[in-house]
C-alpha cells in the first residue's frame, strides 16, 4: 500500500487518510465535510431516486435524461463516438484524446461509468472522462455497456471485456501503447473494471498495466450488509441502502449469482497477478468498507495498492473537483498514482 502521505495533502484539514503498509489506519470518524452538505441536499432533491409507482428502470433513465446537462468545462484534443463489436451486437464507445501528449503512442484507459448497472451512460460521465484523459495524459475509451434489468449479470462485464480486447487489438489505430493499458471505473463501473482485470488474467487476455477503482461495488454476496459502513452510512449521504439494494436486485438477481467472483471480485480464489491498483473510497459511503477490504486482499496477494479514503466525503463526490476540495485531493492522489503506474509499466 502507499507508504507516505501525498504532498498534495500536507496541511489538509483531514490529515492521515492515506494508508500504512503495516495495516490500514484511519483517525476517528470525521463529520461530513461542511461543503458537501448542500451538494447532497441538492442531489437528493433533483437526482432521480428509485422508480416511482408504475415506473420501471427505463422510466427512471428517462427522468435522468431530462435533467439539465452539465456544461463542458474540460477541453480535450479530440472526442469521437464509435460502435465496436460487442458480444451481442454493436457496442457504443466514446474515445477521448488529451490536450497534451509529449510522446506517442500514449497510455490507454478503458473506462466504465457508474450508475448501479442500471442508469447513466456516455453523456453522464463525459466530464469525468475528459478530466481523466488530461490528468493521466492517456487516450480514454468510455464504454456504453448494456444495462440491467434488461441485461442482467454478466452482460455488463462481458461487454467490458470485449471493449478491452478491442482497444488492445486496435491500439496502433488509436495511438495507444498496448503495454500501457488500464481499466478504470466508478461505483458499478469500478466493479466492472475490477472484474475485467480478473477476466484478462484468467483468460490470458490483454496484459493490463493498472486499475483505478473509485468507490467500487465489490460485495454482492448474501453477507454484504454485515459491513459496518452499510449501517453507518445507510441513510443521509445521497446513496442510501434501499437504493443500492434495488440496483443489486436489477443486476444480480440472487445470492448464488452474487457469490460468483465475476460479480463479487473479492471472493476470487486468487487475486495474484492482477495489475497494480488505486482504490478511492469515501468516508460517508455505504460502499466504503468493501472497497477497503478489496484493497487489503489485493495487497495480501502481492498486488501493489494505493488506498485513499476521502474524509468527510460521500458516494459520487469524486468528479466534483470544481466545488469540493475533497474531490481535488482525491483526484490528485488517484491521478498521480495512475499516471506513475502507466509511465513505468
Amino acid at each position: 500500500m502507499l507508504v507516505q502521505r501525498s504532498s498534495a495533502l500536507t496541511g489538509s484539514r483531514y490529515p492521515g487518510h492515506l494508508t500504512h503498509r503495516q495495516g490500514r489506519r484511519y483517525p476517528a470518524r470525521m463529520p461530513l465535510d461542511p461543503a458537501a452538505a448542500p451538494i447532497i441536499e441538492l442531489m437528493e432533491a433533483s437526482f432521480p431516486r428509485l422508480p416511482e409507482a408504475g415506473e420501471d428502470a427505463a422510466a427512471l433513465r428517462a427522468r435522468l435524461e431530462a435533467l439539465p446537462k452539465v456544461p463542458i468545462t474540460e477541453e480535450i484534443a479530440a472526442c469521437e463516438d464509435r460502435a465496436i463489436p460487442g458480444p451481442t451486437g454493436d457496442l457504443p464507445v466514446r474515445i477521448y484524446r488529451p490536450m497534451t501528449h509529449p510522446h506517442d503512442p500514449l497510455p490507454g484507459t478503458v473506462y466504465f461509468h457508474g450508475g448501479g448497472w442500471v442508469i447513466c451512460g456516455l453523456d453522464s460521465h463525459d466530464g469525468a472522462c475528459r478530466r481523466l484523459a488530461n490528468a493521466v495524459n492517456a487516450v480514454v475509451v468510455s464504454v456504453d455497456y448494456r444495462l440491467a434489468p434488461e441485461h442482467p449479470y454478466p452482460a455488463a462485464v462481458d461487454d467490458g471485456y470485449a471493449a478491452l480486447e478491442w482497444v488492445t487489438s486496435h491500439a496502433n489505430e488509436l495511438g495507444i501503447d498496448p503495454s500501457r493499458i488500464a481499466v478504470a471505473g466508478d461505483s458499478a463501473g469500478g466493479n466492472i473494471a475490477a472484474v475485467v482485470a480478473q477476466m484478462a488474467r484468467d483468460r490470458s487476455g490483454p496484459s493490463l498495466a493498472y486499475q483505478l477503482l473509485v468507490y467500487p461495488v465489490i460485495d454482492s454476496t448474501s453477507t454484504r450488509n454485515e459491513r459496518p459502513s452499510r449501517t453507518e452510512n445507510a441513510e443521509g449521504y445521497f446513496l442510501v441502502l434501499k437504493q443500492m439494494e434495488w440496483y443489486r436486485e436489477m443486476y444480480v438477481r440472487d445470492d448464488t449469482t452474487g457469490a460468483e467472483p465475476y460479480c463479487s471480485p473479492h471472493v476470487a480464489e486468487s487475486l495474484a497477478g492482477l495489475p497494480p491498483a488505486c482504490i478511492v473510497t469515501a468516508e460517508m459511503d455505504l460502499l466504503r468498507d468493501e472497497g477497503e477490504h478489496y484493497a487489503s486482499v489485493l495487497e495480501a496477494a502481492g498486488v501493489p495498492v494505493t488506498m485513499y479514503r476521502a474524509p468527510g466525503m460521500f458516494h459520487g463526490f469524486f468528479n466534483m473537483h470544481l466545488v469540493l476540495d475533497g474531490a481535488k485531493d482525491a483526484q490528485k492522489v488517484a491521478f498521480e498514482a495512475m499516471r506513475a503506474g502507466l509511465e513505468t509499466a
